[in-house]
């Protein structure tokens, strides 16, 4: 059966895809039910709205912002290739886009369902996915990863990471260098005791509801 809606990481940002086929009100459901399983990796994201070929009115639209509302989430564009519908966005407030004008080239390279971030992540930038996310660098304090998946930091690690963010248990952090200010996987939170030195790679999990530290090359029990 197909999905009654899809959220995931695109090249340009996160990105909510309608299905066609399904009633809207159905469609509000499953919206609602998917959110409220990532309250904290959905607060304060920007989110692209894929209706493709689909036809709208302007008030079905507000029905759906205002759920977006209830978890913080706030709408980017709308994503349409049906003329008719442009109006319809307009008129919740949207801007159009046609899905051939979206452009990706300041935003990281997404690849399957992992995120690559290839730089130095410094403080006060935030980068947020879906799925897996690696940076290929230091996260400095200040700066916030917030991921669906696991985190690999090849590089430093001191700002705050958010793993397993929409309830995935089996999520993982681990960096070269693991002394984050706040670390959190799904609904657990540690932070970094002030006298913890790192003695290499580690990697962070979750063990019987508990968040544990061990080195990276640890077999996974």
């Amino acid at each position: 059966m197909e999905e009654r809606i899809t959220l995931k990481g695109s090249r340009d940002g996160l990105r909510l895809i309608l299905n066609a086929d399904t009633p809207w009100d159905e469609v509000l459901v499953a919206l609602r039910a998917q959110l409220a399983q990532g309250t904290t990796f959905y607060q304060g994201a920007k989110l692209l709205i894929d209706i493709g070929n689909r036809t709208t009115t302007d008030v079905a639209l507000q029905e759906l912002l205002a759920v977006m509302a209830e978890y913080g989430i706030e709408p980017e564009a709308l994503i349409t290739a049906a003329p008719t519908n442009r109006a319809a966005g307009r008129g919740a407030g949207l801007i159009p886009r046609h899905p051939e004008t979206l452009r990706s080239q300041a935003l990281p390279t997404a690849v399957g369902e992992g995120l690559f971030v290839w730089r130095t992540v410094r403080s006060g930038q935030e980068i947020r996915h879906a799925g897996h996310i690696v940076v290929i660098g230091d996260v400095n304090a200040g700066a916030e990863i917030i991921a669906g998946g696991s985190i690999i930091i090849w590089g430093r690690l001191r700002g705050t990471v958010h793993a397993g963010a929409t309830g995935d248990t089996q999520a993982l952090v681990c960096a070269l260098e693991l002394k984050p200010t706040l670390l959190r996987i799904a609904d657990q939170l540690a932070r970094t005791p002030d006298n913890h030195r790192p003695i290499g790679p580690e990697q962070a999990s979750l063990e019987t509801g508990q968040i544990v530290v061990v080195p990276w090359d640890a077999p996974r029990r």
